[in-house]
């Protein structure tokens, strides 16, 4: 049985063999056949390599092949330069294809309402273009994380029928986008598209005809919940497409409509959000803050291996480090996911902290895929220069934390004139400029054990002040038992 160390190596050199070999027979004898960005990014990025290894079985032959035709593909489309403004803004209006929302293995739902698109030669390259759009944006945005398509053939008729549209759909994850897909969720088919499925899945081939799920209503849930599906399909979410602005594709409201924002009880004074956070804290013994510290360790460097065999066998609650992410306006710790406790010990509240390291005043506001279940203090607020804010994230009673739930932080500057009332923060809100905002996402993880035993970070995450320290071992204790934390 080989290793863990032996795969890496062995991987190690089928992506080195790959890059080698496609430079020397394929780039050499003809370098202008592909984007050179294409070129230089197999050169430096691993992710991408094995991703086309994967879906090849690691046969290096047919990875070529596949390198080979994805390339072509992606100069002839462009698609390193597609925009908004490559794309006839109709079809951006008419909602037939966006992402939004999640299956229940926590996979990105990718839309495609069929019913929509009438088949019509001279309009199917721009639609071949929208569908590589979407595709490029997210896989930049979460490069590697697949996703389910929803084909939805409600109300369709024979008109919306393009087998050349479904073929390209499914080349996209065969091979323009390998190990991105899934599954095919075929939503509510007619029976007059019987045959024309017949031919889909040979295109596909055998081993991903299993990744196509034929559902009506009464089956669709098996894979998405009703909270990700929109009446039709007999679910409950209210989501409604419009352009513009382009949606961002976790958190839908556009800009300038100053929400909907995580929820925040209106009569919480400042005060109360800092009293609060006080007294969680205190609720943690000098003792305990010292060992926090002495396990969190700073300073001292760790070794790659010990770092990995520490959290394999010490701390499989936490599946990342907590860490810190540095943007240009602010410091937002953790970097990546909020720990909730699991259903089991009781669903507790948890902290993003946030350090403004810029000169000017920053606005802030937070926003969640599911407002209707968390309590934020504050979500729409402002940092002055050099200061740091406690954001206290609580579900409502009752409420359970799911890890497809995402939160978002926007930030932008403020002119040291402007006011920081919720009227200025609400007028700046509409008239901040979209590329002038600073965005980070982060994902929910549910603690599974409400008793960690250590916790360690990764060598050189932190370098930050005491107060984030402490804010870190706030953090931590929260997610230790639920007599350290006092309800909201």
């Amino acid at each position: 049985m080989s290793t863990p160390a032996a795969m890496a190596e062995n991987k190690a050199k089928l992506i080195s063999e790959t890059r080698r070999r496609f430079e020397a027979e394929y780039v050499t004898d003809k370098p202008d056949k592909y984007d050179p960005r294409d070129v230089e990014r197999l050169q430096q990025d691993d992710n991408w390599v094995e991703n086309y290894l994967f879906w090849r079985h690691d046969v290096i032959d047919e990875t070529l092949k596949m390198l080979d035709e994805s390339f072509q593909w992606r100069k002839e489309i462009a698609v390193n330069d597609l925009t908004e403004s490559s794309i006839p803004r109709w079809l951006f209006e008419i909602g037939g294809i966006y992402l939004h929302g999640y299956d229940k293995e926590g996979n990105k739902l990718f839309w495609i309402r069929v019913k929509y698109h009438i088949k019509d030669p001279k309009t199917i390259l721009d639609k071949k273009k929208l569908i590589a759009f979407w595709l490029e944006r997210y896989a930049k945005r979460e490069n590697g994380k697949p996703v389910t398509v929803m084909f939805d053939l409600s109300e369709t008729g024979i008109n919306s029928i393009d087998m050349d549209f479904v073929r390209f759909i499914i080349n996209c994850f065969k091979v323009y986008y390998p190990k991105y897909l899934s599954k095919i969720v075929i939503f509510d088919m007619p029976w007059i598209m019987n045959a024309a499925f017949k031919i889909v899945k040979s295109w596909l081939g055998p081993e991903a005809v299993s990744l196509l799920k034929f559902t009506s209503k009464n089956e669709v849930q098996d894979y998405v919940s009703a909270e990700y599906l929109p009446p039709h399909m007999g679910g409950t979410d209210p989501f409604k497409y419009s352009y513009p602005p382009l949606i961002d594709d976790d958190f839908q409201t556009p800009l300038c409509e100053n929400g909907p924002i995580a929820s925040e009880d209106e009569t919480s004074s400042k005060e109360d959000i800092e009293s609060d956070g006080k007294e969680t804290l205190e609720t943690i013994s000098n003792e305990e803050q010292s060992a926090l510290l002495k396990k969190i360790n700073l300073t001292e460097p760790t070794s790659k291996a010990e770092e990995n065999e520490k959290v394999d066998s010490k701390v499989k609650a936490f599946k990342k480090p907590l860490s810190v992410f540095k943007g240009p306006l602010l410091h937002i710790s953790p970097a990546e996911e909020l720990y909730f406790g699991s259903t089991e010990s009781g669903e507790k509240k948890t902290l993003i902290v946030l350090t403004n390291v810029t000169k000017n005043i920053v606005a802030f506001k937070v926003r969640t895929t599911a407002p209707e279940k968390y309590r934020v203090k504050p979500s729409n607020s402002s940092c002055d220069p050099g200061a740091s804010v406690d954001i206290v994230v609580s579900p409502h009673g009752g409420l359970t934390v799911s890890v497809q739930d995402r939160f978002l932080i926007m930030a932008a500057e403020m002119e040291q004139s402007s006011g920081t009332g919720p009227a200025e923060l609400t007028q700046f809100w509409k008239e901040v400029p979209r590329n002038k905002v600073m965005e980070h996402r982060l994902r929910c993880h549910i603690v599974e054990s409400s008793k960690p035993t250590t916790l360690t970070l990764k060598d050189g995450s932190f370098n930050v002040s005491d107060k984030t320290s402490e804010d870190m071992c706030l953090q931590f204790a929260n997610s230790r038992s639920e007599s350290d934390c006092s309800p909201l």
